[in-house]
């Protein structure tokens, strides 16, 4: 909320500094955002006349002009505004003045100079050569009362500032001039100045009937009727100038005094022309199909969970937020009808972000407006409507005032005691007592006990917790003690045998791939289609529609990611995400870190897409495969042993998958992505992906100290000829599975051939494997018998295990 500080201090004006100001609503959780001058620096600007204005002689778009700054002779001065005219009074630069700087950041000079040939003596201003607006239309005209001679500054009141307040959704008792007026008042003593509302005298006897029907949408609804207005009146240039410092631009005269009071007292309200009112109102909620074409010129489709103010034949406005078009005052309104209604905050909240806007109406009603002021509120309304657009004809009706269904005013009780421990500072009884009358709550005192009964204005004061914030805000939190924590600290140390997930991320850094961070909602098609989930956890309040449910997956987001990237000519991909996934689960309980019903463990996935590498004249242009990303896998959990088996994953193609598992214990998955999804995705090639537990690879083996042989390790080759079905993983689990004595130290498959036919060696379907053979007997030299005879254990283990024949 913006407001100039003048304004403010016009209710109360505490013997403290702008600055000090700002601090003192800051520290009392009024968040002062910015503080900005209405006007930058200038100086000898002042109010000048026109007395004459001819045209230049050797110019077509320049006046010569005499100008009265009150010296006695006036001024020449040539101007080329197009509304520079015979007695507007403007802002005049004389000579020595020195005006806001241009946008090359040097401030401009005047001096006496020649334009065309006439000397000008100053300068006629506009307000944006002033900086006080972008309008450069023509100069800027002043109250025709303005003293000539005077300062532009002290006249425009432009030493002032401008406050930007960030305030939370419970402080709506703030959101005008006279509730943080008053928040001043209780936290610097200052005397508070209430506006007096007197009644303004009732000429006629008219009424607008109105019903209201939906008492849980509007809890009081006032209204009146005035009647002879002239909407053709000039707003006031200080009502114009006020509104502008708040942000709001002035419209007519009638909108702007509504708008006004907003600012001013908190009070929404609007002012209906009542010649377009048919019949009279009916305050309810909207049915489905009824349309409504707003004052912004949107039209919108209402249903019967937004609130509506209509007539016999239409709906006029939309309750709280908006006005019709269809009713809205203009040049031609006689007769309105002013109305100011206290809303149910549930009734309004998120009505207006449904249309895709937000109004100054309905930001105040969500969070709640004073149900108690709206008579007096309508009477200061009905004062400037005659002050500013009335006539000797004017003429107003009583006040309607419809008492249906207003909030309940709770007291609440403060325990002393409970208040100090929660505060963390000893607090007497008398102390809390001040801290609330100061705010103007109305108290009864009992035994270590304030009972406070909520006016009208506060929303907020619910709970034993709500009176606590009030008192410590008026102590003063700058009061509370720095008391160090009193618990130990202990830093949890992570077992040797576990390395962090800033380690993996390093490794997977290592390995070429470049972390992503998506959200945890993701597209509910995403968790049907790529993760076999069912029953997604699906969310209460999405933030759009293609968020709707929490991942069980991070696959889904990694190929959103490589769409994205290709959809900008990325030709190669290769990324990884390290974060939570969420997944059902009965057994688990509330604690510190879970949620009943829900577990949320993490995960580690990647994606590859592309070429292995970066084009290179020393490599082949090869597109990444299975084995690379599987390399890449066996990589990440090194040293610990990853055994693939061939699996099914609803991601994953059903041929090229495998799962991943270490020491018996599924892990997780690795294959390419299921040509259906690719065709979806749109992809010319298939990516291949990964997806582990990140428990499992935070694990590590604690290196173990052995020694190193003296001798020379022997190496053996065996070729053998298997069925095509026998995997790598079954051929080196069988030679490991022989009876060496522990004296086959390595083993490495070296070399595959496939006949293109049958032969006699050979058959279709077959394949031939050559296997090397490290040996190493530690402290003794192995002989040739000890050397045959682990080779011939391992060729009757592959012969027993895998059907293997020696090859000729």
């Amino acid at each position: 909320m913006q407001f100039p500080e003048s304004w403010l201090r016009e209710f109360c004006n505490p013997p403290i500094s702008t600055d000090q100001l700002a601090e003192t609503l800051t520290m009392a959780g009024l968040e002062v955002e910015e503080l900005k001058p209405v006007a930058p620096p200038f100086s000898r600007i002042v109010v000048g006349q026109i007395l004459g204005a001819v045209q230049h002689p050797n110019a077509d778009r320049l006046r010569v002009c005499q100008v009265d700054v009150g010296q006695g002779s006036p001024l020449t001065i040539v101007c080329g505004a197009p509304n520079a005219r015979v007695g507007i009074k403007v802002p005049c630069a004389l000579v020595g003045a020195e005006l806001p700087p241009g946008e090359d950041g040097k401030p401009l000079l005047i001096k006496v100079g020649k334009l065309r040939g006439v000397e000008s003596e100053g300068m006629l201003c506009s307000a944006r050569e002033l900086r006080l607006s972008e309008d450069h239309g023509g100069l800027l005209e002043l109250a025709p009362d303005a003293s000539l001679g005077q300062d532009i500054r002290e006249h425009l009141r432009l030493d002032d500032t401008l406050f930007t307040l960030k305030l939370t959704p419970n402080l709506a008792h703030c959101l005008s001039v006279f509730g943080v007026a008053r928040e001043v008042a209780a936290l610097t003593g200052a005397p508070l100045k209430s506006p007096v509302f007197p009644s303004v005298a009732v000429g006629s006897q008219d009424k607008l009937a109105v019903k209201v029907s939906a008492p849980d949408l509007c809890g009081r609804f006032s209204g009146r009727i005035v009647r002879d207005v002239n909407p053709q009146a000039a707003t006031p240039l200080w009502m114009v100038d006020r509104l502008a410092r708040c942000g709001q631009r002035s419209v007519t005269a009638l909108v702007d005094i509504s708008n006004y009071v907003m600012f001013e007292l908190g009070r929404p309200s609007h002012i209906f022309d009542l010649d377009k009112i048919h019949g009279g109102l009916d305050v309810r909620w909207g049915k489905p199909g009824e349309t409504l074409k707003l004052l912004n010129g949107t039209t919108v489709t209402v249903d019967n969970k937004v609130g509506v103010i209509a007539d016999e034949n239409q709906v006029e406005s939309l309750a709280g937020i908006m006005g019709g078009d269809g009713t809205a005052v203009s040049s031609d309104t006689k007769n309105v009808y002013v109305e100011a209604a206290f809303w149910w905050p549930k009734a309004i909240a998120g009505r207006s972000r449904r249309y895709n806007f937000s109004t100054d109406a309905g930001h105040r009603f969500e969070r709640g407006v004073d149900p108690g002021q709206t008579v007096e509120h309508i009477e200061r309304i009905t004062q400037l409507i005659i002050d500013i657009c009335g006539s000797n004809t004017t003429s107003c009706g009583p006040i309607d005032d419809a008492h249906v269904n207003l909030p309940k005013a709770v007291p609440v009780t403060l325990r002393v005691a409970r208040a100090a421990k929660v505060i963390g500072m000893p607090l007497t009884q008398a102390q809390c007592l001040d801290a609330l009358k100061r705010l103007g709550l109305d108290v009864v005192e009992g035994e270590g006990t304030l009972t406070v009964t909520p006016p009208s204005y506060r929303f907020d004061l619910q709970i034993e917790e709500d009176l606590i914030e009030e008192v410590v805000r008026m102590v003063g939190y700058e009061q509370l003690p720095e008391t160090p924590p009193l618990a130990p600290i202990t830093a949890r140390i992570r077992p040797e045998a576990e390395r962090s997930p800033y380690a993996v991320r390093r490794a997977m850094a290592s390995l070429g791939y470049q972390e992503t961070i998506n959200f945890s909602f993701v597209e509910e098609r995403w968790e049907h289609e790529l993760a076999g989930n069912p029953d997604p956890i699906k969310l209460l309040n999405p933030i759009a529609s293609q968020m709707s449910v929490m991942r069980s997956s991070l696959l889904g987001s990694l190929l959103q990611v490589l769409k994205f990237n290709l959809d900008r000519k990325a030709p190669r991909v290769n990324v990884f995400e390290l974060g939570r996934i969420f997944l059902r689960d009965a057994q688990s309980q509330n604690t510190d870190s879970t949620v009943a019903g829900f577990d949320q463990p993490m995960r580690v996935a990647g994606l590859a897409y592309g070429p292995r590498s970066q084009l290179h004249w020393g490599q082949p242009d090869k597109a990444v495969d299975f084995f690379d990303v599987k390399g890449d896998v066996e990589a990440l959990l090194a040293p610990l042993q990853a055994v693939f088996a061939p699996a099914d994953h609803p991601a994953m193609h059903p041929g090229r998958c495998a799962s991943v598992s270490v020491a018996g214990k599924p892990v997780g998955f690795v294959g390419e992505l299921h040509p259906q999804w690719r065709q979806g995705y749109e992809l010319a090639q298939a990516p291949l992906l990964f997806e582990l537990e990140l428990d499992a690879v935070l694990q590590r083996e604690m290196p173990v100290f052995k020694a190193v042989s003296k001798l020379q390790p022997v190496e053996r080759d065996i070729a053998i000829i298997v069925a095509e079905s026998v995997t790598h993983a079954a051929l080196m689990a069988a030679v490991h599975e022989a009876s060496t004595g522990g004296l086959v130290k390595g083993a490495v498959l070296f070399d595959v051939y496939r006949p293109l036919q049958a032969n006699a060696a050979m058959q279709l379907g077959e394949k031939s494997l050559a296997l090397r053979l490290v040996l190493s007997g530690g402290a003794s030299t192995l002989t040739d018998e000890t050397i045959e005879g682990v080779v011939q254990s391992v060729v009757a283990s592959l012969q027993l295990r895998l059907q293997a024949r020696l090859r000729a």
